[in-house]
């Protein structure tokens, strides 16, 4: 591996305004097939196998005129003084329904004194708003008709608010986030690298990469029938990885340059030593994408496997364009500057001995007492972790959102005068079974239906044409997202309410967001153990170890249960929810676990693989097992650290938004990346390794056999170029004897 991405260190130096080229021409032709394709399908939010799912295939095939999908809102009207049966209010709210049903795109909108849709106190009502087209179809006029008749509307002696799918807005500054993500990671750059050009580089192979997958992905949308979210993940891990490896393979040219190889042979060695990390740190970030299709989420599998191939082209920009921008850059790029040395008082020459850094500093101080340091880390990260035995899973509806909302404002009124069950109905379909009084059938289900605790009312059902199924809708008694909400689901599609004459599907969004987390969350030990055990035999190949990969595995399950902890009490259980503007606690977003174990685990394994074969690479040449760990760590630590500020402040930047679901992501990556890069990876690894001494690169001989070698330390590029100029000693090849001398 490492000869071979030698040769294409060389090549692309050497060749470097041909690769610039065509990876430029690469942009310019994936620009214009995106700007001539389709625009991209709907999401395709089907989840095969749940009976939700089963409901509303059987309502298509039976209902073909009730749009399952199709965009809705509801208004609703409560009088400030008074009824809204009352003449003047009964005329605005008239004024109003008339309005809404010639907004664009509207099929049908119901009055509420036809419906019924009147509270029993007579303060409220509402008017449901039906579109006929889906929610990806409405256009921004259709919108904006909506809210401009709410605004007319309130200005009578009316609160008027709305809510729905048709209703959610869409995030203001999108991409604010990204731009602080961008800033933020300029910044930490240039700081690392301490010039602007070496900071520039990783920013803009990223962006590039970024550009070329989401104009590729937009091209390919309508033919293999992509959904419009399909780039989302994709354009965040692209740009976050991205960053990460340019940054590893500069930081590495800029150390081979301070060795005193000419300009060539530092980016070959570059890429073959750093690039060779990188490439198998993408393919464990490929590996964790590329096995989201086995949780069976038709829109998640899209956005894994967009998101794999993105990763692989940060891989193949990081070991061809980046040694190509370095031969361009030339002798503005300048070597890393070494350690400051201590200046003696009466102002004479420099000490020989560099002085240490704060990253040598940590690493001597946890290579001394590493014990302790391990304990005290793994019992911090279990602590942390103990909320998430308590993990309930959900997704959050207007419930969740700030009450500075309309869509929020409006669940509070209807929840108020209609019941909190009112905001989550569920749809029932039911089949009878030949042979028998269809109607009798269906009558006799909705009867037991209605004698179900939880259930607070049951309509009358609706037949088609055939007079073989039914839709009734049922109202729960309790809030959509309670467990009791859940409970009922679940007793109602019990063969008890069933019958022996019907078939009985649930469905409705509570139920479907029910069915969902219950996939979700038997899909993810699964995937874990997937994840982690084909990541575990790629690491034995690159570090020929068992222990170290055993370990890199186990460290990761801490980091992701201490990060599924936090997010547990602060957002369910609200612990600290002002701080991070948690207005109402309540279960996690379903799709969260998943979605963090994806992207943690592979931002981890970067880390582990940076950090680790830096370590690996000094035992080789010298094994002396903690002097490698020092000396690992003091090449790594800086870089290692940078990479990880840059990711904890992009995913940080989400928790400003005003979605709770946004924010939860936010916070989750971020303080998962901060427990996994910090604690786990620049302290409990170096802690580990000292304790193991050479029994941590230990392979058994019939394993060594039949592993291949690929040579991520580069041993093979021994003489290779011209020889390094001698450096000074470092402060960790004199360091004195520590405690544990004993493993060495």
């Amino acid at each position: 591996m490492a000869a071979f991405l030698f040769k294409t260190g060389k090549f692309s130096f050497r060749w470097r305004w041909l690769v610039t080229v065509l990876w430029a021409g690469l942009l310019v032709v994936a620009g214009v097939l995106a700007s001539r394709a389709n625009a991209a399908p709907p999401n395709d939010f089907s989840i095969p196998g749940t009976e939700a799912q089963q409901a509303y295939d059987l309502l298509q095939e039976h209902f073909p005129e009730i749009e399952a999908d199709g965009a809705t809102a509801r208004v609703v009207f409560k009088a400030d003084d008074g009824k809204v049966t009352d003449p003047d209010q009964k005329h605005a709210v008239d004024d109003a329904v008339r309005a809404l049903g010639e907004a664009p795109q509207v099929e049908r909108v119901t009055n509420p004194y036809e419906t019924g849709s009147v509270s029993k106190d007579g303060t409220t009502a509402y008017a449901q708003v039906s579109y006929g087209v889906t929610v990806n179809e409405l256009t921004d006029t259709s919108r904006e008709a909506l809210m401009d008749t709410v605004e007319e509307a309130r200005a009578s002696a009316l609160t008027v608010e709305t809510g729905g799918n048709a209703v959610s807005e869409k995030a203001a500054g999108g991409h604010s986030s990204e731009a602080i993500g961008l800033a933020v990671a300029a910044v930490v750059l240039v700081i690392t690298f301490g010039a602007l050009i070496a900071a520039g580089l990783p920013l803009l192979t990223a962006l590039l990469g970024v550009g070329v997958a989401t104009c590729v992905i937009k091209a390919l949308s309508a033919p293999l029938d992509l959904g419009g979210t399909t780039s989302v993940l994709a354009s965040m891990l692209g740009l976050a990885v991205g960053i990460d490896y340019a940054l590893f393979v500069v930081s590495r040219y800029r150390d081979e340059l301070a060795r005193g190889r000419n300009r060539e042979d530092a980016a070959a060695h570059a890429v073959a030593t750093a690039g060779s990390a990188v490439v198998f740190a993408g393919l464990t970030v490929v590996i964790a994408l590329a096995a989201l299709p086995v949780v069976g989420i038709p829109v998640l599998s899209q956005m894994g496997l967009a998101a794999a191939g993105t990763v692989t082209l940060a891989v193949l920009i990081a070991v061809t364009l980046i040694p190509a921008l370095l031969g361009i850059a030339g002798g503005r790029i300048k070597p890393a500057r070494p350690h400051r040395r201590k200046g003696r008082k009466d102002g004479a020459a420099p000490e020989p001995a560099p002085r240490p850094g704060p990253g040598t500093r940590w690493v001597r101080f946890i290579t001394r007492r590493p014990l302790a340091v391990l304990l005290l880390g793994a019992t911090a990260l279990i602590t942390v972790a103990v909320p998430a035995a308590s993990l309930e899973l959900g997704l959050p509806g207007d419930e969740s959102k700030p009450t500075s909302t309309t869509q929020r404002r409006a669940y509070d009124l209807l929840a108020d005068s209609f019941g909190p069950g009112f905001n989550g109905p569920l749809t029932a379909v039911v089949q009878a079974d030949g042979g028998g009084d269809a109607q009798a059938a269906v009558r006799g289900t909705a009867a037991r239906m209605k004698d179900t605790d939880g259930v607070a009312t049951v309509t009358p059902p609706r037949f088609n044409e055939s007079k073989d199924t039914a839709v009734l809708t049922v109202v729960p008694a309790t809030a959509p997202g309670s467990k009791k909400t859940t409970d009922l689901v679940h007793t109602l599609r019990a063969p008890e309410v069933e019958g022996d004459d019907a078939q009985v599907l649930i469905a409705g969004t509570t139920a479907m967001n029910i069915d969902v987390s219950q996939k979700l969350a038997e899909a993810l030990l699964p995937y874990i153990a997937l994840v982690v055990g084909l990541a575990f035999l790629l690491l034995i190949a690159v570090f020929r170890s068992i222990l170290v990969p055993l370990k890199a595995a186990l460290g990761f399950l801490l980091s992701i249960a201490a990060g599924l902890g936090a997010v547990v009490a602060v957002f369910q259980w609200g612990w600290l929810g002002a701080l991070f503007g948690v207005s109402v606690p309540g279960p996690v977003m379903s799709i969260m676990p998943i979605f963090m174990v994806g992207v943690v685990f592979g931002l981890a394994m970067d880390y582990e693989v940076f950090l680790v074969t830096r370590m690996r690479e000094a035992y080789v040449a010298d094994p002396r097992p903690v002097q490698a760990v020092v000396s690992g760590f003091d090449h790594s630590a800086r870089v290692v650290t940078a990479a990880a500020v840059i990711m904890i402040s992009v995913f940080a930047g989400f928790m400003g938004s005003s979605e709770q679901m946004v924010k939860t992501i936010g916070f989750g990556l971020a303080i998962a990346v901060l427990f996994d890069a910090f604690v786990v990876r620049m302290t409990l690894v170096p802690a580990v390794l000292a304790l193991l001494g050479h029994r941590a690169w230990w392979l058994p001989r019939w394993l060594d056999r039949w592993v291949p070698h690929v040579d991520v330390e580069g041993e093979s590029l021994q003489g290779s170029g011209p020889a390094p100029a001698d450096l000074p000693p470092s402060d960790t090849t004199t360091a004195p004897a520590e405690p544990h001398e004993v493993l060495r």
